[in-house]
C-alpha cells in the first residue's frame, strides 16, 4: 500500500511539473514571436506619415459605436473627446442603453439635439429603440444618439450596428480615452491587404493616475495603487507578448471590447453580439472567424501594437474580483459554444492551436494551479514534502515569473516607452517581485470562483464600480 501511495504522489508531481514546463515553453515561444512581430511593425510603420491618410478622400468611412449606461458624470467630456479624433470621415453613435440618470438629458442639452425620423433596419437582434437624435449644430453633424430600452452592452452594440451608416464599425467603451490618431492606426490592417480583414484590435493601456487634458492623455503617470500597477504589468504581458504573438500566426481569438474595429457585413452575417454570454467581445470574433473558415474565404484579423486606447482598471480587490470572475465565465462560455473547433484541423491554426491553448492554459490554468496548492497541502499534512526540492522548484517558478514580467518591461521600452521616468521602471520592477505572491493568487481564486459561478448558472456582470478619471482631468482653455 505504501508503494502505491508513493507512486501516486510521484505521478501527480510529474504531471504538475510537465504542465508547468509546457506552459513555460509557451511563454518563451510567445515572447520570440512577439519580438519578431514588434520589430517588423516598427520597420513598416514607425516612420510612416499619417498626414497623407488623413488628407485622403478614399479612406473607408467608420461608424464609432459607444454604449453608455448611467454615464452622466463624464459623458459630455467623453463625447467631445471623440469628436476631435483625426480621421477624414466618421460618425459617432452613442447608444443610451436605458440610463436611469440624466445621461440622455445632458446629451440633448449640450449638443442641441432633436429627435430625427431616421429609418433603420434590424439586421441583428436588439431591444426596442425609442428614438435617434441628431444635432442642430453643424459642428456636431457626425454625432448621433440612439435612445433604447436597457438590454446590456451586447444589445446596445447591436442597436448601434442596426442604426449606423458605414461599412466599418469601431466599438468602444464610452469612458475610454483614445489617442487622437487611434482610428488612423487601427484602420491600417484594412488597407491594401490581399485578404479580407474582418477585424482589427489594438493595445489597451492603463489610464489610472494619468493626466487628461481636453480628452487626451497629456502625461503618463504610474499609479500609486498596487493593484493598478500589477495590471500594467499584466497588460504588457497580455498585449505586447501575448496578442502580438497570436497576431504573428493569425490565431487571435480576442479583440478587447474597449476598442475594436470590425467589418460590419461580417458582423451582421455572424448575427451580431451574443446577448447570452458575458464574454460577448471574444465570442463574436471567434464566431466571425469560424464562419469565414467554414465558407473557405481567405481572411485575416489585424492587430496594432501602438498604445491607442487608455482605460481605467480596477483599484480595489472587490471590483477586480468581479471583473476576473466575469472574464473567466466569458472564456468558458465561448469555448463551450465553439467546442466543435477544438482539435479540428478544418479550422487550421484556430482549431489546432488557438482554441486548445485557451482551453488548457487560460481556462484550465487556474484550476490546475489551485489543485496544485491543495496537493502541496496534502503532502504537508502527511509529511511527504521534500523541502530541498520544493525550495528549488519554488525558486525556479518565482524567478521565471519575474523574468517574464521584466521581459514585458523590455518590450515596452523597445516599442513605445510610455513610462519615461526611471523611477517608474524601478517601481514596476518592485511590483513584479510582489505580484506572484499577492496579486496572482487573488486572480487565480477569482477565476476559480468564476468557474463555480458558471456551474451555478450566474449570468450577471456584477457592479463594476469605477473611481473615475475626473481627479486627473485638466480642463482645457476655451
Amino acid at each position: 500500500m505504501d508503494i502505491n501511495f508513493h507512486q501516486l504522489i510521484d505521478i501527480a508531481s510529474w504531471l504538475f511539473l510537465a504542465y508547468g514546463m509546457i506552459m513555460s515553453l509557451g511563454y518563451i515561444f510567445s515572447s520570440i514571436f512577439s519580438l519578431i512581430e514588434l520589430r517588423d511593425y516598427k520597420r513598416k510603420y514607425n516612420f510612416k506619415d499619417e498626414i497623407g491618410l488623413l488628407q485622403s478622400a478614399h479612406m473607408p468611412m467608420i461608424s464609432l459605436l459607444a454604449p453608455a449606461y448611467n454615464e452622466e458624470a463624464n459623458v459630455i467630456e467623453n463625447v467631445k473627446s471623440l469628436l476631435t479624433l483625426d480621421y477624414p470621415s466618421f460618425e459617432i453613435m452613442v447608444i443610451n442603453d436605458g440610463s436611469t440618470d440624466h445621461t440622455l438629458e445632458k446629451l440633448i442639452h449640450n449638443f442641441d439635439l432633436y429627435l430625427d425620423e431616421n429609418i433603420y433596419f434590424k439586421h441583428v437582434p436588439s431591444k426596442n429603440i425609442k428614438g435617434i437624435y441628431k444635432s442642430r449644430n453643424k459642428a456636431y453633424k457626425n454625432l448621433k444618439i440612439v435612445d433604447k430600452v436597457n438590454g446590456g452592452k451586447a444589445d446596445a452594440l447591436n442597436s448601434g450596428i442596426n442604426c449606423c451608416s458605414h461599412d466599418i464599425i469601431c466599438c468602444i467603451d464610452v469612458d475610454c480615452v483614445l489617442e487622437r490618431d487611434a482610428l488612423l492606426k487601427l484602420i491600417k490592417p484594412f488597407l491594401n491587404n490581399t485578404k479580407k480583414v474582418i477585424a482589427s484590435g489594438g493595445i489597451i493601456r492603463v489610464a489610472n493616475s494619468c493626466v487628461i487634458e481636453d480628452g487626451r492623455i497629456t502625461e503618463v503617470r504610474l499609479p500609486d495603487n498596487f493593484i493598478a500597477r500589477a495590471q500594467i504589468l499584466e497588460y504588457f504581458r497580455a498585449f505586447l507578448m501575448g496578442r502580438m504573438a497570436w497576431s504573428r500566426v493569425d490565431g487571435l481569438l480576442l479583440i478587447s471590447g474597449a476598442f475594436g474595429m470590425f467589418d460590419k457585413a461580417t458582423v451582421i452575417e455572424a448575427g451580431g453580439y451574443n446577448h447570452n454570454t458575458v464574454g460577448e467581445d471574444m465570442e463574436l470574433l471567434v464566431r466571425m472567424r469560424r464562419i469565414m473558415r467554414e465558407k473557405k474565404i481567405p481572411y485575416t484579423v489585424g492587430f496594432v501594437p501602438d498604445p491607442l486606447c487608455w482605460t481605467e482598471v480596477p483599484q480595489t480587490w472587490n471590483v477586480l474580483y468581479m471583473q476576473r470572475n466575469r472574464w473567466t465565465r466569458g472564456t468558458v462560455e465561448t469555448l463551450n459554444i465553439h467546442k466543435k473547433m477544438l482539435f479540428n484541423p478544418s479550422y487550421g491554426v484556430l482549431g489546432l492551436l488557438s482554441t486548445p491553448y485557451w482551453m488548457f492554459f487560460e481556462w484550465f490554468a487556474p484550476i490546475i494551479e489551485f489543485f496544485g496548492i491543495l496537493f502541496f497541502v496534502f503532502l504537508l499534512v502527511f509529511g511527504q514534502v521534500n523541502w530541498i526540492v520544493f525550495l528549488i522548484f519554488f525558486g525556479v517558478v518565482y524567478s521565471f515569473s519575474i523574468l517574464f514580467s521584466i521581459t514585458a518591461l523590455f518590450f515596452e521600452e523597445f516599442s513605445f516607452q510610455q513610462y519615461k521616468k526611471p523611477e517608474y521602471m524601478l517601481r514596476l520592477l518592485y511590483t513584479a517581485m510582489l505580484e506572484p505572491l499577492i496579486y496572482h493568487p487573488f486572480v487565480m481564486w477569482s477565476a476559480i470562483r468564476g468557474n463555480l459561478d458558471l456551474l451555478l448558472g450566474k449570468k450577471s456582470w456584477g457592479k463594476m464600480t469605477r473611481n473615475g478619471l475626473g481627479n486627473n482631468v485638466v480642463k482645457g482653455k476655451s
